[in-house]
């Protein structure tokens, strides 16, 4: 599980740099801003409010579906696209934190290969 949850080797996360409010674009459009992040080893994600384009929802995105953070345009872009990302687990904000949701949405994500 903790492969999912683990940001790729070419990412540098600087744990003093934040994410919350960065844009986020899947690989065909923007989806969303972060709204919370998580940077401990092994369990790194960041949950994304979808505002608008999924009716108010947020997701949890694994930090290895990040492919690039731009801090100068303040935008993380994944390795996923919108259906993929609108077809994840539902997120549930009691439960997100919990080891079995974590493995349910890192499975899901696991499915796809990546990019």
């Amino acid at each position: 599980m903790s492969d999912a949850w683990s940001y790729r080797e070419d990412i540098v996360s600087d744990s003093t740099m934040s994410l919350v409010g960065y844009d986020v674009e899947a690989t065909d459009g923007k989806i969303g801003s972060v709204d919370e992040e998580s940077n401990e080893v092994g369990a790194s994600y960041l949950v994304v409010d979808t505002g608008f384009w999924i009716f108010g929802k947020k997701v949890v995105m694994p930090a290895s579906t990040i492919i690039r953070i731009d801090p100068q345009e303040e935008k993380v872009y994944l390795a996923r696209t919108k259906d993929e990302i609108k077809d994840a687990p539902e997120f549930d904000e009691k439960s997100y934190k919990d080891t079995t949701y974590r493995r349910e949405v890192g499975e899901y994500y696991g499915r796809f290969p990546m990019m």
